[in-house]
């Protein structure tokens, strides 16, 4: 049962002029503020119940009062006219206030400077570029999505976003004379998905786009005021002879039209859209609202007053009230229309008539039994349009009255109705301000709801509200943690004292843990990055020991130049990609001096660290690691690195200069003098070579040979004194050199040469191995006389190794060994040799 203080839904219904369509005007708010006349200021209202911004307007003389400041300052309020925000504005002449889907406030001024503020008075500021700084910009036309602004020349930049992108240019619309007014289509609700502007001229309107400028050829003009639908379907455009005309926005459709001169008022102050089904105008006290035939409805204020279109209605401000008006939807049509017979209502009424004990409730619901679901389900969405908590829950029993008698039902829709009503009824509350509707509250999503109350610093609720509806709360708990960063008390000097950084931290940590699983996957290190943004570089660093995530602890720490600990976490994370990022960042940033001793003084906990720049700097950059290895004073280490450089060198004199220090790092080792020698002498050995090739002209090619390579090539190319010098030189034994010269001269094929050289002095390697490397060489024959010099044990096997079968067997029978030919009588590889060798055989008796 209704009370008495509590007014009928239809109490503040009013039906068109034919009665077949209703508008309700429900006062929201008592406004708060001390504003007297919202004429004398440049005002800009948010949607979805959002904030207003107002400032006060320059070209009008106001009274010096309470509630005026001296210098240009944007004053920032709730729609209960709670004020939020004073913003101090000293950039030069406003040219236009707008807001953003998320709810902050963009200024822009005559040199195409905009900032974008939140409701804590940050800002981002951004440019046009110099061509707007240059000719000046005089109007700008901001949406939530971005921007559109005029310069004096007329031409149109376009800014997408909010994150500073440049200003893209859109087609010159054709005049240089700046139109009195302009709109724009949102990207959203246009077919090509990109900004459309509207630009009133002579009697048309021109359409501007990105690529072309198209006159739509009307002969309805001139225009004074142009507005656009929520939708984007449908434009209101009003004459300046009075005549207010409704068509698409192709303007091939016309729904209306209505003449404004009986009101006697001039032009209207203001065209907005109640919904995307009525039009609004307003004049300083007057409100009229043009139906979608030409039917009206006027509202009148004792005050100037500011229309804020909204998806499903649209808000109406003055200096005492804030008002929301809008068509009655269909459900509340529904149940509370006097007379309807729409199951809705008679379900409602059946609950009064049980609440009374009437029997008349059960014939009530026998009557729509087989609705009654479909009765259930439009009250249940009629109580999401009731902005008084007493017809919510008036609607919402009916709708669980309803429900009992149905055997199979769905309460998904009973039960999120609820939660939405009881989120929505804590956001409208006076001190909050926020009078968003159930269109809007579905339209814009509960999360957004939640990122609006965090941004005006209402944590608390916020959190509420996410736990209740089951929504994360990391948002809402890095947003309370930032402020309470900002927030946390300065010691007397301005600084802030570890104890200060400790204790905010520890309550930060310890609202996290109570707040259950959402705040354990809150990034630490995002919360430490304001910190230190703020100057609070202890507090970051103590924050960052709460982040279990090293990739996200790692970057701010070198941010924050603490370079040790970075490189520190990096290794004892086990991630090898983030070591070496922190390692080459280091580097750039650091003298090597500084890089080297950082690495030096870590210790064996950065030992991983180390050996990981060592393989790095080998394969990528070697001189780094070249100048590592001089830092540590590892001189074994710099020898053996210039020894592989010179092992890589393609030219001559880069391999020397490599040898040489080697040569020089290993001499400054006790421990590797010999070492140090052998690079001397590798030296020493490289220069002849680069010699001995001048000498032959660059035909033989020497350098990178061995000693021993070295003297054969010698003896090869008949540079027989080269080779005894550096025979000589490199004290190269006798039986390695005669090794050589036997392997030279069997490749020149000089067996005169070889012959002399074996007669020479005694060999001494003995003449097996002449004998042995010529018959391997296919030189049998002249491996024969020197057979005869080796050792008579071994002779036989050489003249078989030499083919010579006969000779084996008669240098057995003059050794009288029979055994030995009666063993080659059994190997030997045909009958005629056999035959000869029968004889030798027979002649030993």
């Amino acid at each position: 049962m209704a009370t008495a203080s509590v007014q009928h839904p239809t109490a503040s219904w009013e039906a068109m002029d034919d009665g077949s369509v209703f508008y309700r005007k429900q006062e929201v708010y008592t406004m708060q503020w001390k504003v007297k006349d919202l004429s004398d200021y440049i005002i800009a209202g948010a949607r979805y119940g959002g904030c207003i911004a107002i400032l006060r307007d320059p070209h009008k003389v106001v009274a010096f009062g309470a509630n005026q400041f001296s210098k240009p300052t944007v004053q920032i309020f709730s729609s209960s006219g709670e004020l939020l925000q004073t913003i101090p504005w000293d950039q030069g002449s406003v040219i236009a206030l707008g807001w953003t889907y998320d709810e902050q406030l963009v200024i822009i001024n005559d040199e195409g400077m905009y900032r974008v503020y939140t409701l804590q008075g940050d800002y981002q500021q951004f440019s046009l570029g110099p061509e707007a700084a240059e000719t000046g910009v005089i109007d700008a036309k901001i949406y939530e999505q971005g921007m559109v602004a005029m310069t004096g020349n007329v031409t149109l930049m376009e800014v997408k976003g909010w994150t500073g992108s440049k200003p893209l240019v859109l087609a010159h619309p054709g005049f240089s004379d700046p139109p009195i007014f302009w709109s724009l289509i949102e990207p959203d609700q246009t077919v090509s998905r990109h900004v459309e502007v509207l630009i009133p001229h002579e009697t048309s309107i021109l359409s501007v786009d990105s690529l072309e400028c198209v006159d739509q050829r009307l002969s309805r003009g001139p225009f004074a005021r142009l507005a656009v639908s929520p939708n984007g379907k449908w434009l209101a455009l009003l004459t300046a002879s009075g005549l207010l005309w409704v068509v698409s926005s192709d303007f091939q459709t016309s729904t209306a039209e209505f003449d404004t001169t009986p009101e006697g008022l001039g032009t209207a102050k203001q065209l907005v859209w109640c919904g995307n089904d009525a039009v609004v105008l307003t004049w300083e006290t007057l409100v009229l609202i043009v139906g979608p035939h030409g039917q009206t409805l006027r509202y009148y204020y004792m005050s100037p007053s500011f229309a804020v279109g909204e998806i499903d209605g649209v808000k109406i401000i003055d200096s005492l009230h804030c008002d929301f008006i809008q068509l009655v939807p269909s459900s509340s049509d529904k149940v509370f229309r006097p007379g309807s017979t729409d199951p809705a209502a008679i379900l409602f009424d059946a609950l009064e008539h049980f609440e009374r004990k009437s029997a008349k409730a059960d014939e009530n619901i026998s009557s729509i039994r087989p609705e009654l679901a479909k009765a259930v389900d439009t009250i249940v969405e009629a109580a999401g349009y009731e902005i008084e908590p007493y017809w919510q829950r008036r609607l919402l029993q009916a709708a669980q009255f309803g429900r009992a008698f149905l055997d199979l039902y769905d309460p998904t829709d009973f039960v999120s109705m609820g939660q939405a009503l009881k989120v929505m009824n804590a956001a409208r509350f006076y001190e909050i301000g926020i009078p968003i509707t159930y269109a809007q509250y579905t339209h814009t999503t509960p999360e957004h709801l939640i990122n609006r109350l965090t941004a005006r610093n209402l944590h608390l609720l916020a959190l509420r509200v996410s736990s209740y509806l089951r929504i994360s709360p990391e948002a809402v708990l890095k947003h309370w943690a930032v402020s309470k960063i900002k927030r946390s008390r300065t010691s007397g000097s301005g600084a802030v004292g570890e104890e200060d950084d400790t204790q905010t931290c520890k309550i930060i940590v310890e609202k996290f843990r109570s707040t259950g699983e959402g705040g354990r996957t809150v990034s630490f290190a995002e919360i430490a990055k304001k910190a230190w943004e703020s100057g609070r570089g202890r507090l970051a660093t103590v924050l960052l020991n709460h982040e279990p995530r090293a990739a996200e602890q790692v970057p701010l720490l070198l941010m924050m130049k603490e370079d040790t600990l970075a490189l520190s976490k990096a290794v004892d994370s086990g991630d090898t990609d983030l070591v070496y990022h922190v390692l080459l960042q280091l580097q750039r940033q650091l003298n090597l001096g500084d890089f080297f001793r950082l690495i030096e003084e870590g210790g064996p906990s950065l030992v991983q660290a180390t050996n990981l720049l060592q393989v790095y700097a080998r394969e990528q950059n070697r001189e780094l690691l070249r100048d590592y290895y001089f830092q540590d004073d590892r001189r074994v280490d710099s020898a053996c690195l210039a020894l592989e450089d010179a092992s890589r060198a393609s030219d001559q004199a880069e391999r020397l200069e490599s040898l040489k220090k080697s040569a020089k790092s290993f001499s400054e080792d006790k421990d590797h003098s010999f070492e140090a020698k052998m690079m001397d002498d590798c030296v020493k050995l490289l220069a002849l070579q680069e010699t001995l090739e001048k000498e032959s002209g660059g035909r033989v090619t020497f350098v990178g040979l061995s000693v021993n390579d070295t003297i054969r090539s010698c003896l090869v190319n008949n540079m027989a004194k080269r080779a005894d010098s550096i025979r000589s030189t490199w004290k190269v034994p006798d039986k390695r050199f005669w090794y050589l010269k036997l392997y030279a001269l069997t490749d020149l094929k000089d067996f005169d040469g070889l012959e002399a050289f074996a007669k020479s002095k005694r060999s001494p390697i003995g003449y097996e191995p002449f004998v042995s490397h010529l018959v391997k060489q296919g030189h049998a024959k002249q491996a024969l006389p020197y057979v005869a010099k080796c050792d008579p044990k071994s002779r036989v096997d050489l003249y078989v190794k030499c083919g010579e079968w006969k000779m084996a067997a008669i240098d057995c029978k003059e050794r009288g060994d029979k055994t030995r030919l009666d063993d080659l009588r059994r190997a030997c590889p045909d009958s005629l040799v056999r035959r000869e060798l029968d004889q030798v055989f027979a002649s030993m008796g």
